[in-house]
């Protein structure tokens, strides 16, 4: 069924292409499938509402088939609207990218930036956002350091970091610092293959207690917050701790004793696939699920580096919310 779907759809697209599909079109078909209502996606596209029925029945008129339907004031996708609204969401995301990279390759920019990030936000988004920075500016240099929140802060306020990446806990403002939400992400309970709870299928707060656990240092914010969690569910903070930042020796830690730590979803589905760890069924109430990052205020005009690495992160981060955890 999925193959005729497939098949049909190719066929639509390719005699609407021909017919005159244009780039308001793709965009009007994006914006109804979010937002669902005339109205919205008008003020979404700086359009009238009656411009937005037109490019609809325009749409409808190249394709040939119905690519919304009506319930009284809200217009719903066919399934080869969705079908063509993926491919749209597809299109006009690479036309953006492709802006991104013309704009950052005719910039000039050259310089260097320092970054400061802890270690379970770097897999995630530092490998794809220098990737395109260098591909954008192959003349500008990077340099990254791993720690905590408490211990890189002081070094971004003291000049010695351009940018800080991290989870927060609590986010406040702190004095002469931007800062930007990246995104969200939950942190999961993981333990080793050969773990006593591993094949568990209910497990409480309660029984992960007693067990050693990999956990940040006793004076990071990210352990102030694990601290919280446990208090939360009414425990006290586990005393048989090892403190590492290490994403390798961590992993191989769980593996070797009946040990338990805390990783990222994404990263903990990766070490799944790989067989090396099980996710534990507890719920973490949004531990450090915020990422962020922050830039002194009085810095950022002043370095174009650091203007087109930001740029590079938010794309990073477009992209990576596209792909689901599972």
């Amino acid at each position: 069924m999925a193959q005729i779907m497939d098949a049909e759809v190719a066929q639509v697209l390719r005699k609407g292409f021909q017919q005159g599909i244009t780039l308001r079109h793709l965009r009007a078909l994006v914006a109804l499938s979010d937002l669902k209502l005339v109205a919205r996606v008008s003020e979404a596209l700086g359009v009238t509402q009656p411009a937005v029925s037109k490019q609809i029945a325009e749409l409808e008129k190249i394709v040939g088939v119905p690519v919304v339907t009506r319930d009284r004031n809200r217009l719903y996708l066919t399934p080869i609207g969705a079908r063509l609204a993926e491919h749209a969401r597809q299109a006009l995301g690479q036309l953006d990218r492709a802006a991104f990279d013309i704009e950052a390759m005719t910039s000039g920019v050259s310089g260097s930036v320092a970054v400061g990030v802890v270690s379970s936000v770097a897999p995630t988004l530092l490998p794809s956002t220098i990737s395109l920075f260098k591909r954008s500016t192959p003349q500008a240099n990077v340099s990254v350091s791993e720690g905590h929140f408490v211990e890189l802060l002081p070094q971004l306020e003291a000049g010695a970091l351009d940018l800080l990446i991290a989870r927060v806990w609590q986010p406040q403002e702190v004095a002469g610092i931007n800062q930007m939400a990246l995104f969200s992400e939950p942190v999961v309970v993981v333990a080793g293959h050969n773990h006593p709870l591993a094949q568990e299928t209910a497990v409480k707060w309660a029984d992960v207690a007693n067990f050693p656990w990999i956990l940040p240092k006793p004076n990071s914010v990210a352990r102030q917050a694990v601290d919280a969690l446990f208090a939360a569910n009414g425990l006290s903070p586990p005393t048989n701790t090892i403190s590492s930042l290490s994403l390798a020796l961590n992993v191989e830690l769980l593996r070797v004793m009946p040990a338990l730590g805390l990783l990222p979803q994404r990263l903990a589905h990766t070490q799944a696939r790989r067989g090396e760890l099980v996710t534990l069924p507890l719920d973490t109430h949004d531990l450090l699920s915020e990422a962020r990052c922050f830039w002194r205020k009085e810095h950022f005009a002043q370095n174009a580096a650091l203007v087109l690495f930001l740029k590079c992160l938010e794309q990073a981060t477009q992209d990576i919310e596209t792909i689901p955890f599972g």
